[in-house]
């Protein structure tokens, strides 16, 4: 039975739509960062501009806010044959990692089922502030 029930959240999930926010770092709660530097991969001008006007970065911080996506993205799980030909599975993806030194202190995770446009850019820094702010 417990294999079952392994099998089945696993069909489950695999390639699902989702969104979410973690904090590696609790002490980041207390004490928000004051800056950010931005890194963003692959480079994109519209990209970057949307994030610079949403939070003004400075190169000289120790925080980094790595932003990176990829669009083109295929499921490969054959656990979901029949709702991939069904349904609209995500085929990009937006994240958001933000780190001190080597350590990760947050991270966000979007499926898009389009390459990321200034919306997505919105609501996932939007939600980093949201979840660095909470408690």
């Amino acid at each position: 039975m417990g294999m079952l029930l392994l099998a089945a959240l696993l069909a489950g999930s695999a390639c699902e739509k989702r969104s979410y926010g973690k904090i590696y770092d609790r002490e980041l709660l207390s004490s928000m960062p004051e800056c950010m530097k931005l890194s963003l991969f692959p480079p994109d001008e519209s990209m970057e501009r949307e994030l610079k006007q949403l939070y003004a970065f400075e190169e000289n911080c120790p925080y980094r806010l790595e932003v990176s996506y990829k669009n083109g993205i295929h499921c490969n799980s054959t656990q979901n044959v029949e709702r991939k030909v069904n349904s609209n599975f995500p085929s990009a993806y937006l994240r958001m990692d933000l780190y001190k030194g080597v350590k990760l202190l947050y991270s966000y995770y979007r499926d898009l089922d389009a390459p990321p446009d200034e919306d997505d850019v919105a609501d996932a820094m939007t939600s980093l502030k949201e979840d660095l702010s909470s408690e």
